[in-house]
């Protein structure tokens, strides 16, 4: 008997709103999008919100109901908000899917009703999880609420939990119905929330766009101080090169082994897990990114002066480039951190495929490193600390 093959080809919308006050009765943004110009009775909605969100703002429950209340015609608000924990504690046990999961059956939500998350992005890719999984599907719209998602990981179409001491281990790759960005929310939030979004548009700029680099340089003193100008325009820039990315780069559901979009990641996702978290995940890439840059520089790769400026920008911005976790060692007195080159490898699928710069907006890839540059890289960012550079300066607590 032949065999028989079709190339299916499936086409899909990735919409990213930006707004203010986006649960406002007079903004109409959030229902125009979850009616999608249907014609059919009120769209159910089960809204998932983050628990420290909730404590900074004790109204906003309330507020979130009464929008509801006040589009009755067109939405309906199962329940309550559901009050879930943020941060990487939500990823690390399946327990919150289930809990979700259970709410969809309870209030009988089906693939055209909505199962919303307001949070940052721990609680965006597990609630995502949930909306992939329940129903093989249904329609997910995030409202992300720290810089961090805002600019990167709310706007991308990876949902996950941790497992067997491994971050994402468990996932899907899915786009959610929407994204809404409401600048509003980011006010609450404290100052290591409020930068961490910055290192994935550095991160961005050095391996796409080496104007978008000059443009995070001229702003960086706003950017340190928080101005809401300098970072309104450096999530929408970061949102948009992460779009373009997923539209037009070819594999966004990470078929191969490249994750472009992943430079500076195989050491942070190893440093998140060996400081049990302590570190912020805009932390632990900025880290990754600086032992990158120096490395790319001491391959060959990367000129002097450009890997001097992105480690500036980066301090400049408020970031630490050096943790303690970084020497740890095994029982065999080896580096625990070099684990993770074989572990992303793992992530990956196969071939090691590690994003370098040779050039500030021009990345690369390779598929091989040099373990005695890697370590002659770690001793440079360590004495780097040492010699009280202005990045030596910035204390990362010991918990939170």
């Amino acid at each position: 008997m032949p065999s028989i093959e079709h190339t299916v080809r499936v086409a899909w919308r990735h919409q990213v709103h930006f707004t203010q006050d986006v649960f406002h009765a007079d903004n109409a943004l959030l229902r125009d999008v979850l009616a999608n110009g249907e014609t059919r009775p009120p769209r159910k909605v089960l809204l998932v919100l983050d628990e420290s969100l909730s404590k900074a703002r004790p109204t906003l429950a309330r507020q979130i109901e009464a929008y509801f209340k006040s589009h009755a015609d067109a939405l309906k608000l199962v329940c309550p908000p559901l009050v879930v924990e943020g941060g990487e504690r939500a990823k690390n046990a399946y327990f919150h899917v289930s809990e979700i999961h259970s709410q969809v059956d309870r209030h009988h939500l089906d693939r055209h009703s909505y199962l919303l998350c307001v949070g940052g992005g721990a609680l965006l890719d597990m609630v995502g999880l949930a909306a992939t999984t329940a129903h093989r599907g249904i329609r997910h719209v995030r409202i992300p609420t720290t810089t961090l998602s805002q600019a990167d990981s709310g706007v991308g179409v990876k949902n996950g939990i941790n497992a067997f001491g491994k971050k994402n281990f468990i996932g899907t790759f899915a786009p959610p119905f929407a994204v809404l960005n409401d600048f509003g929310l980011l006010a609450t939030l404290d100052a290591r929330d409020k930068r961490g979004g910055y290192v994935e548009a550095v991160k961005v700029a050095c391996i796409r766009d080496g104007g978008f680099f000059a443009d995070i340089e001229r702003d960086a003193d706003a950017l340190r101080n928080f101005e809401p100008g300098a970072m309104q325009r450096l999530i929408h820039r970061c949102a948009a090169l992460h779009l373009e990315h997923i539209a037009n780069g070819g594999d966004p559901f990470e078929a191969g082994s490249a994750r472009p979009l992943d430079f500076g990641h195989w050491a942070a996702h190893k440093l998140e897990q060996l400081s049990e978290y302590r570190l912020r995940h805009g932390e632990a890439v900025a880290i990754g990114i600086a032992l990158d840059v120096i490395y790319s520089r001491g391959m060959g790769h990367l000129a002097p002066a450009a890997a001097d400026r992105v480690l500036r920008l980066l301090e400049r911005l408020g970031f630490a480039l050096w943790t303690s976790e970084l020497l740890h060692s095994n029982d065999e007195g080896q580096s625990v951190l070099l684990d993770g080159l074989e572990e992303f490898r793992e992530h990956l699928g196969g071939e090691l495929t590690i994003t370098l710069l040779a050039d500030i907006g021009t990345g690369f890839e390779a598929h091989a490193i040099n373990l005695p540059c890697v370590r002659q890289s770690l001793r440079e960012l360590e004495a780097r600390h040492k010699a009280g550079g202005e990045g030596s300066k910035i204390i990362i607590p010991a918990h939170g």
